[in-house]
C-alpha cells in the first residue's frame, strides 16, 4: 500500500463532510495511543500551554520517582524512556518555548537524580547532549527569552 503525501491527504480531507471527518478522527484515536494523546492535546490542552507544561512536568516528576535504582543499567533504560516521552510531548506542542522549558526541566531532574549521573558514563553523556541541544534551541528564541533561559542553562552547567 502506497502512503499518500500530506498534500494529498489535505485535499482529500477538504472534500469530506464534517461527520466523515469526526469518524476518521475517532478511528485514528482508536488505532494508536499516540494518536489519542495528540488529539487530547489538540482538543483540550493546546489553548492553555502553561497548564500543559505543568502537566508534563508533573508526569516527568512521577516517572523519575518511579525509577528502579537497583542497577545503573536499569536507571539508564528508565531515563531513556523518560527522554522519549518528553520528546513526544514536545512534538505535540511544536512551540519552541515549550520545548526549551521541558528540556530544561528534564535536564534538571536528570542532574538531581540519585544515584548521581557522574557514576554512569551513559547518563553523563545523555546529560551533556541535552545541554548541547538546549544551547542550540535557546539561541533560536527571541532575545528576551534567550536571556532568561540562558541563565537557567548556566545553572544546569554548574
Amino acid at each position: 500500500m502506497k502512503t499518500a503525501t500530506v498534500t494529498e491527504l489535505k485535499k482529500e480531507l477538504k472534500t469530506r463532510s464534517q461527520s466523515d471527518l469526526v469518524e476518521l478522527c475517532l478511528k485514528l484515536a482508536k488505532f494508536k495511543k499516540e494518536n489519542k494523546e495528540l488529539l487530547t492535546y489538540l482538543l483540550y490542552e493546546a489553548d492553555n500551554e502553561p497548564q500543559y507544561i505543568e502537566n508534563v512536568k508533573s508526569e516527568i516528576d512521577l516517572q523519575f520517582s518511579e525509577i528502579n535504582r537497583k542497577s545503573t543499567y536499569i536507571v539508564q533504560k528508565n531515563v531513556r524512556r523518560i527522554q522519549r516521552n518528553v520528546k513526544k510531548y514536545i512534538r505535540y506542542s511544536k512551540l519552541k518555548e515549550t520545548e526549551v522549558e521541558l528540556l530544561i526541566y528534564f535536564s534538571l531532574k536528570l542532574k538531581q537524580l540519585i544515584p548521581s549521573i557522574g557514576a554512569s558514563g551513559v547518563l553523563q553523556n545523555i546529560f551533556t547532549r541535552q545541554l548541547e541541544i538546549l544551547s542550540k534551541k535557546v539561541t533560536a528564541l527571541h532575545d528576551d527569552l534567550q536571556f532568561d533561559y540562558e541563565c537557567e542553562l548556566e545553572e544546569l552547567m554548574e
